[in-house]
């Protein structure tokens, strides 16, 4: 990510190409995986309090968008398909469902 500004952090753990390892981005993400479960589970209320326990909008975002990803990447391995594949079957189910 090539990201600058106040809300960028290139600190040690922040889990950018710069600085590898676990950061913010990796919480939200198990963040994010808290919220989808609550919501299955049944509980949105505790969904709704997880989601915003995540912070700001941005944050929340980005921690969407790793899971999202490590849930592609989850997917193409198991199946054996590019990553091209799942996510052009995904945005064939979200114009199906809009």
């Amino acid at each position: 990510m090539t990201t600058t500004g106040p809300e960028h952090n290139d600190s040690a753990g922040s889990g950018t190409p710069e600085t590898p390892g676990p950061g913010p981005v990796f919480l939200g993400a198990q963040q994010a995986a808290g919220v989808i479960a609550a919501k299955h589970r049944g509980d949105f209320a505790g969904a709704e309090q997880l989601l915003k326990a995540m912070g700001a909008e941005h944050v929340q975002a980005r921690g969407f968008c790793l899971l999202a990803e490590l849930a592609l990447s989850l997917v193409r391995t198991q199946t054996g398909q590019s990553m091209d594949e799942p996510v052009q079957e995904l945005s064939l189910l979200i114009a199906e469902t809009a």
